[in-house]
């Protein structure tokens, strides 16, 4: 099996001055999950190399055993400072793909006419499609077969409003996750505050928030058989 991982390249918080990017524990449990499956692995970016890693996820309070397998891991390390282009890739290669979250995501990839055009592949083949925490906000524009919101009709959940005011971004932020997904005629769920919510309908699979991160990937790996 082939999972293709798409990480932001956005390192700007808006117009706070602060960094942002990607979050470390949304990309390495996932990781992990489908390495230890055997799965090959291939990650990229808009921008290709090194994608910005959120700072914030980087302090002790978020660290996990999988982020501190990271940090001892350096072919992990060497493969995430070589993120391939995103226009280079194409879905026909890969079984899955899946999106880590963390802020950078809204701004760049929820724009990006190639990670768009690989979502509506990728859902339209019926290849499981993951994305985590803020990684929905992805789905924004893309569309289904019938040019309607891809995410219309679907049960989806992604970080919610009550934890984004938690983190004191609501004014900050391009759009509210939930409230777009609710406005693209999604059905929206969630569970508690930073406890692990999955939801999966078809092959789109979400998950709610940093604690949901491995439960997302093995729900993908479930998909795969």
């Amino acid at each position: 099996m082939k999972i293709l991982m798409v990480l932001t390249s956005h390192n700007k918080l808006g117009d706070t001055g602060l960094p942002t990017g990607f979050w470390l524990e949304e990309f390495v449990a996932p990781y992990y999950v489908f390495k230890d499956k055997s799965f090959e692995i291939d990650l990229v970016s808009p921008k290709g190399g090194q994608p910005p890693l959120d700072p914030k996820s980087d302090e002790p309070d978020f660290q996990t055993a999988a982020t501190e397998r990271f940090r001892k891991d350096k072919q992990a390390q060497q493969a995430l400072a070589n993120t391939l282009c995103l226009d280079s890739v194409t879905e026909d290669d890969y079984d899955a793909i899946f999106y880590p979250g963390g802020h950078g995501p809204l701004w760049d990839l929820a724009e990006d006419k190639s990670s768009i055009a690989l979502i509506e592949s990728f859902f339209q083949k019926g290849k499981p499609l993951g994305l985590v925490c803020h990684a929905p906000g992805v789905l924004k524009n893309a569309k289904n077969a019938e040019k309607e919101p891809l995410v219309q009709g679907k049960r989806v959940t992604g970080f919610s409003n009550a934890e984004e005011e938690a983190v004191q971004l609501t004014k900050v932020v391009p759009f509210l996750l939930e409230d777009m997904l609710k406005k693209n005629g999604a059905v929206y769920n969630k569970g508690a505050d930073w406890g692990s919510h999955v939801e999966r309908d078809g092959n789109l699979i979400t998950g709610q928030n940093p604690a949901s991160s491995e439960a997302a990937a093995l729900a993908v790996v479930d998909l795969l058989g």
